[in-house]
């Protein structure tokens, strides 16, 4: 088992479990933490090549085969209950309580004269920490998706595993933030800043920007409908407090915004914002499964919907395209939009998408990149964000590049912090002694980046005014970075998946084009808030205790 070396983790798989071989040599030890880092979730494609993106009003999964389809066709349930969020998280969980358990009762103090002992020790002393920091990380996963879940920080047989019953999501978030405060300053702001320390020139590891990114996060959701049915408005003060407290915090450590380009690539782990990154390594199989059908290797998949590009709104005047005096042109849908669109969503007309494709996207009905070939985008667009344009899919010159997952970024807590003090001050322009920057002050921050430079939301605005524009930015700014599909489950507005827009194009003789909407209905239940409990959990857990969550027992 390695450690992590140069610039990232060196993800491994660990079976060892044995005591004597885990805890008598410092990479064996390292590499049973790196291997818990090892299931930290990212989404290119974590459904058969579908996005969660492509089961909320993001995206649509050309393939109709798809598993990512299951959510939207009525087709899921607890015994096809999409449940590796609930499987990988346990798995880590076990490797964590395992860790905690037995670490303190290490003694390394055979390599004391070993030239790198100090390094090595001032690493060991912080990974208990930083294992700390990926249990509440995985707790957090599970609570948001499923509820009220299994809860232990003690390492059990399965048998005592399988007695558990089902702890309330409000007590899980609780721990959640009470780890991350009893940690915080345990871990390091800025690993390159260590020295002499073993893992100076590694990246990837927990942070303390990490762990209030956590903390923050969490209260968000707590605060948010789903968890906060009696809407203690207390809860959205100290969503608010903590969002704050990653804003300042990333002020002090030189973490800003930057580009909104920056942030993918292969580069991206680099950008000025990011507070944690998860490493893939190289790949090209998230743009062999996106570039669009009728690119050298392209297979097409996640689709950007009209409903999303509905919410880029037109760059002068800062309004959506429906509303009177925006400036829309219907006969050029795509002019004067708001730079995030032509970033994330390949239009019909782009040229050198992906870099080695010398036709300008033809995304109409006949065209070399639309319809009626299968595979073939329905909505109308293809993705970019998260995409290389430099990676070539092609059989002749395929290449790779280095993805990395946004886990958390700085302009994800200006959102955070713009709702919470929203809901908790109780209008746009709101502040106070405690929260100095008012929900609108904070939304134009990421309105404001160099390569943005959107109209600042207006002062004065209502309070219904207010959030239909948050959302939209919320939408728009978090776009298939995996916040949307959840977002409208803690706001308990599940009925916004009950459709989505498509845009269907056609080309005209005089090679003019007509757009033309059209409103597909999809699968939408209530229950819907909250995932199936595994139905192999359900029988595993012989208990009254464990029930499955409403709606789906039926």
């Amino acid at each position: 088992m390695l450690a992590a070396c140069n610039d990232e983790l060196d993800y491994t798989e660990f079976n060892n479990y044995d005591k004597d071989y885990v805890f008598t040599e410092f990479s064996n030890t390292v590499g049973f933490v790196t291997n818990i880092y090892g299931k930290l979730d990212y989404d290119f494609g974590s459904y058969g090549n579908g996005m969660l993106a492509s089961a909320c009003d993001e995206s649509e999964y050309a393939w109709r085969s798809g598993s990512v389809n299951d959510f939207t066709n009525g087709a899921w349930s607890p015994s096809n209950s999409k449940s590796n969020i609930w499987s990988d998280s346990y798995s880590a969980i076990r490797e964590a309580n395992y860790y905690l358990a037995t670490c303190d009762k290490c003694d390394f103090s055979q390599y004391k004269f070993n030239q790198d002992y100090i390094a090595q020790m001032s690493r060991f002393k912080r990974l208990k920490f930083e294992v700390r920091f990926l249990r509440a990380y995985y707790y957090f996963n599970l609570a948001r998706q499923y509820g009220a879940v299994p809860f232990t920080t003690e390492v059990l047989t399965d048998k005592q595993a399988n007695s558990l019953g089902r702890t309330p999501a409000d007590d899980i978030f609780k721990f959640i933030v009470g780890e991350c405060d009893a940690i915080c300053d345990s871990l390091p702001a800025d690993y390159s800043k260590l020295g002499n320390d073993a893992a100076a020139n590694e990246t990837g590891r927990a942070s303390k920007l990490a762990v209030l990114a956590l903390k923050a996060r969490t209260l968000l959701y707590q605060a948010s409908p789903l968890f906060n049915e009696k809407n203690d408005i207390e809860r959205w003060h100290q969503a608010a407090l903590a969002s704050k407290a990653v804003i300042d915090s990333c002020g002090k450590y030189n973490v800003k915004l930057g580009k909104y380009s920056d942030l993918w690539g292969a580069d991206n782990w680099k950008a000025s914002e990011m507070i944690y990154v998860r490493r893939i390594g190289d790949l090209n199989s998230l743009e062999r499964n996106n570039f669009p059908i009728g690119v050298e290797g392209g297979n097409s998949g996640n689709c950007p919907t009209q409903t999303l590009v509905d919410a880029y709104e037109m760059k002068t005047t800062g309004m959506r395209w429906n509303e009177n005096g925006s400036g829309y042109n219907p006969d050029k849908p795509y002019d004067n939009r708001d730079p995030r669109l032509g970033m994330t969503v390949a239009l019909n007309g782009d040229k050198s998408w992906p870099t080695y494709n010398s036709t300008p996207l033809q995304t109409y009905y006949g065209g070399v990149n639309g319809e009626p070939i299968a595979g073939a985008t329905p909505t109308g667009y293809y993705l970019k964000k998260y995409l290389d344009a430099s990676v070539n899919v092609s059989a002749t010159n395929s290449n790779s590049k280095r993805h990395s997952w946004i886990t958390y970024r700085l302009g994800e807590f200006y959102l955070d912090y713009a709702e919470a003090v929203f809901k908790y001050l109780g209008s746009a322009d709101a502040k106070n002694v405690e929260l100095t920057m008012s929900a609108s002050e904070a939304v134009n921050v990421i309105r404001n980046r160099s390569d943005v430079k959107m109209p600042a939301f207006p002062a004065g605005l209502s309070n219904e005014a207010f959030w239909n524009k948050y959302e939209n930015e919320r939408m728009v700014e978090l776009a298939f970075e995996g916040h949307r599909f959840w977002d409208l489950r803690r706001w308990k507005e599940g009925s916004k998946l009950s459709s989505i827009t498509e845009m269907h194009i056609v080309k005209n003789q005089d090679g003019s084009f007509s757009y033309n909407r059209e409103v597909v209905k999809r699968n939408w239940d209530d229950k819907m808030y909250l995932f199936p409990i595994p139905q192999s959990e359900i029988l595993k857990h012989n208990n009254s205790n464990f029930t499955q969550n409403p709606g789906w027992d039926k």
